[in-house]
């Protein structure tokens, strides 16, 4: 059993799922744990994702279990090397040579180490990395964070760990240059664009990554010498392993074609290698993907929806990442949302992006289950629109108006509103409910929501005229009264409004109010935004001030009708008496 794990690991290292050799070791381990060559194999993959704590971790164990193998020793140092620990990493290579001395790996180990080591203790050259100064302080972190496109990352503890390589020695990037992560965060950094990502309707199926072009130098400027990579060796195969590597290889070629094949919207093409790769290789969930977006490009959702479920079974079985099992799940949901027809059938939709998101927390598919749940909502409220309905639920509130059943009345203007949303009229009876059981903060918004769907509505303005009045507001009362005005001069009610607001004004501006109302009103008006910025103003306070102190001087000031209706608001509200 060990051995069937540890050829399925040294399958998937040959093909470059570094990943998938660690999860295949780590159980050959649970089986055999002190055969040292798992270890050692473990420690070379570890290596090659650059998780080099890990590696060592490995590398140490080895040693340990056989301590006169000398490629234990070479995996010890390529730890050593990768986490920037050149004097370890040359002690490494030396002492595995001490029992192969003819060993080239650990020759060629060994000379980067001592190289690394000599370059770490000299003075950095001017201009080394022309990218330092982006990697350097807290800033970085700032910009990473804000930044959506980076954000997320964050939250990934392999990135945290090479932005903070590349932060203790920026020569580092050169390592990381290959993580498309690396790349974008690079692009923040610069305030440049590296990358452009598509929308995952419009998705360039997943794809190796490509080798970065070699970057330009200027004239007569000396290339920095490179941080040595840490060796990996390859495994020893057996003609079983030799064939599987073989068929992943044939079928990563399929994948490139068929990516080809996408990105010139040939896509029965593209289907037929996609296809191909996963008759080849059932171990990369990636080709059923990359066939499922296509699938998704050509509008034949029903067979992406079966390739995704597909995918998410075999991800299961296979122990994928659990970002891919996320995407495999968003794709399904996009999938669905694009056959969508009536409000029902966004529901399937939403639930596999809340699953998706369960699986790993991206931004692109939170956004995508906004959507859904925006366009849900909105379908839902086009088809219970129905304006016959609503009229006559809106006399069934008035029925019971009138008996002074207002939470009855309340139900059915709510009803009304459900299917009219449009009706300035409903809003306004129910704010009048609302009114009635003293629920002031509701029949405001309702009031002012009739007052934005028709401005002309004189009702409006005597519902939001009355609810203010009721919350002793009388100031904010008289302006809506006089606003409903400039549309129905005659109107009683508004009249009758402003002739009650400005009794308590009065009121207050003579001083009539008893000590309790008179504190009750100041405690009012000091929470109100309005009153507080009239206070915090330097020239109203010495206004004030010159009331108090400096008759001539506030003579003046009543000629400004600005600085007159402050005061009047002051009056109104009890912070100033005028006797």
């Amino acid at each position: 059993m060990a051995d069937e794990a540890k050829a399925k690991g040294n399958a998937a290292f040959s093909a470059g799922d570094f990943s998938g050799a660690v999860h295949h070791f780590s159980e050959a381990i649970s089986l055999a744990p002190t055969n040292h060559v798992l270890y050692s194999n473990r420690s070379a993959a570890y290596a090659s994702m650059h998780q080099y704590s890990d590696a060592l971790t490995d590398a140490k164990k080895t040693v340990e279990l056989k301590p006169d193998w000398s490629k234990g020793y070479s995996r010890l140092g390529a730890a050593y090397l990768g986490l920037g620990h050149h004097d370890d990493a040359v002690s490494a290579y030396k002492k595995g040579l001490d029992y192969d001395p003819n060993n080239e790996a650990l020759k060629s180990g060994l000379a980067d180490a001592q190289s690394a080591a000599s370059r770490s203790r000299a003075p950095p050259p001017p201009l080394s990395n022309p990218f330092g100064d982006a990697f350097s302080g807290p800033e970085m972190w700032a910009k990473l964070t804000a930044d959506p496109s980076t954000r997320a990352y964050l939250q990934q503890p392999d990135f945290v760990k090479m932005m903070q390589d590349i932060q203790k020695n920026p020569s580092n990037l050169n390592l990381y240059l290959k993580d498309q992560r690396v790349m974008e965060a690079l692009g923040v950094l610069l305030n440049i664009k590296l990358r452009t990502p598509t929308s995952d309707d419009m998705e360039m199926p997943e794809s190796s990554p490509s080798p970065q072009p070699p970057e330009r130098k200027r004239p007569a400027e000396a290339e920095p010498e490179k941080e040595p990579k840490p060796e990996t060796e390859p495994m020893d195969l057996t003609e079983e392993e030799k064939e599987a590597k073989e068929r992943k290889a044939r079928a990563q070629k399929e994948k490139e074609l068929g990516n080809a094949a996408y990105k010139k919207k040939d896509f029965d093409t593209a289907i037929a290698h996609y296809t191909k790769a996963m008759e080849l290789d059932d171990e990369d969930i990636s080709y059923i993907m990359n066939r499922a977006a296509t699938y998704l490009e050509m509008g034949q959702y029903g067979e992406c929806i079966k390739d995704c479920e597909k995918a998410i079974e075999r991800g299961r079985e296979l122990r994928s990442d659990f970002k891919m099992i996320a995407k495999a799940l968003t794709r399904k949901g996009t999938a669905l949302m694009k056959m969508a027809k009536c409000s029902k059938d966004y529901e399937p939709a939403i639930e596999t992006f809340q699953k998706a998101l369960t699986e790993h927390r991206n931004p692109d598919t939170l956004k995508k289950l906004n959507d859904a749940e925006k366009a849900k909502k909105e379908l839902e409220q086009q088809e219970y629109f129905d304006p016959k309905v609503a009229d006559e639920e809106r006399e069934k509130g008035n029925e019971y108006f009138k008996q002074q059943k207002y939470p009855e009345a309340v139900k059915h203007y709510t009803e009304s509103l459900r299917r009219n949303p449009k009706d300035p009229k409903a809003y306004s009876n129910r704010a009048a409910c609302y009114t009635k059981l003293g629920a002031l903060p509701e029949g405001l918004k309702d009031a002012e929501k009739c007052i934005e769907l028709d401005p002309t509505f004189s009702k409006g303005y005597t519902r939001k005229g009355a609810v203010q009045f009721f919350m002793k507001e009388y100031d904010k009362a008289l302006e809506t009264y006089q606003e409903g005005l400039k549309h129905d001069p005659s109107n009683p009610e508004l009249l009758d409004g402003v002739r009650r607001c400005v009794e308590q004004i009065n009121k207050a501006s003579r001083g009539d109010l008893s000590t309790e109302e008179l504190e009750e009103r100041r405690a009012k008006a000091m929470q109100d935004p309005e009153i507080q910025n009239i206070l915090q103003d330097p020239v109203m306070r010495q206004v004030l001030i010159d009331f108090q102190e400096n008759p001539k001087s506030a003579q003046e000031h009543t000629k400004n009708p600005m600085v007159m209706s402050k005061i009047q608001k002051l009056i109104s509200a009890g912070i100033v008496q005028m006797r």
